[in-house]
């Protein structure tokens, strides 16, 4: 029965997400003519020769590859999230709010201004995903440092949890304003990109890196819903029903760290995707993993392509950085979250 309820709400997301991908491709400040871009889209795929280079630039290079990374990072951060609360069974344990995207964000900063220093060191395949590789290291590095100070005996403090996260931010920040201090005008602009997040960088190149990460990823997370819901009856008791909790641990501590460093190198600082997604999808269907986590994937890309299509729009012809989008929309629902904690306290 819980399968076929899953396959229902996993269509009907997908549904959901196509259509948003294919209203996403007509919107853009490029005008195509007497061409509508879905035309312009069909013209290209069939390889029509009457298509400038500039509309066929505009169309593949510009809105395909930006649709497509918004919808591989969007699942990756919701994923990451939802995997990480339900390791720490609590629902503000996401990448950002306990410094995994400070981390990133820290040592791919590090890797843009001092990169140059050391690269001749490095083989040439690391020159070449010097900033991505950093990037996966700072997350790693954040995930093991808050699971170490959180964690005691088995169980994990959620107030340790929050506050390592807030001192590594915090660490991460100041670092950072040092780097963008002693930084060259075109590492400025770099920075302030991974401080704001876009995805107007988006290629199709990114877009492969990122599609081998997220099939990696789901391969071993999305089938751990069960595990997960074992582990809100407490970790002994997961042990005693069989699960490999130690096993599970490591591995959505090494693959969180790979999806938001990845993320993170791509598209830069871009948060609360983790939160609103499992929040949203909790409401629906309790603390069900075998829910939330799937879902996770297919309303995390929705929730990130839309929020993409309107960083472009709402100020057109420029473009608002869609970190603010996400903040501004996954700030009140922080603060409902801590609320509702509030309210279980009396």
């Amino acid at each position: 029965m819980k399968s076929k309820s899953l396959t229902f709400y996993t269509i009907i997301g997908i549904i959901l997400l196509v259509l948003m991908m294919v209203l996403s491709l007509d919107i853009g400040v490029y005008d195509f003519g007497k061409l509508s871009s879905y035309d312009v889209f069909w013209r290209f795929i069939t390889n029509d020769s009457s298509l400038s280079l500039s509309e066929k630039y505009v169309i593949w290079e510009v809105r395909a590859s930006r649709i497509i990374m918004a919808v591989l990072i969007g699942s990756m951060l919701a994923v990451s999230g939802t995997s990480l609360q339900g390791m720490f069974k609590n629902p503000l344990a996401t990448g950002d709010l306990i410094g995994l995207t400070s981390g990133a964000t820290l040592l791919a900063a590090i890797a843009i201004v001092l990169g140059h220093t050391f690269q001749d060191f490095l083989p040439e395949w690391m020159r070449f995903s010097l900033v991505s590789i950093s990037a996966f290291v700072g997350a790693l590095l954040s995930m093991i440092l808050v699971y170490r100070i959180s964690t005691s005996g088995g169980k994990t403090n959620v107030v340790m949890m929050l506050l390592s996260g807030v001192a590594i931010t915090a660490i991460g920040f100041a670092i950072t304003g040092m780097l963008i201090y002693i930084s060259k005008d075109d590492q400025l602009r770099d920075l302030t990109f991974w401080n704001l997040g876009s995805l107007a960088a988006a290629t199709w190149t990114k877009n492969a890196i990122l599609f081998a990460v997220l099939v990696i990823s789901y391969f071993i997370l999305l089938p751990k819903g069960k595990a997960l819901n074992a582990m809100m009856l407490g970790e002994k008791d997961a042990q005693h029903l069989g699960i490999n909790v130690e096993g599970l641990k490591k591995q959505i501590v090494v693959l969180t760290a790979l999806m938001v460093g990845t993320c993170v190198a791509f598209s830069g600082t871009i948060g609360f995707v983790g939160l609103i997604v499992p929040y949203i999808l909790r409401l629906l269907f309790r603390s069900d993993y075998h829910f939330i986590l799937p879902l996770s994937a297919i309303c995390g890309s929705i929730l990130l392509l839309f929020a993409d299509t309107l960083s472009r729009t709402i100020v057109a012809p420029s473009e608002l950085p869609i970190g603010i989008l996400t903040a501004v929309m996954g700030g009140p629902i922080f603060i409902a979250i801590l609320l509702k904690f509030k309210n279980n306290l009396r």
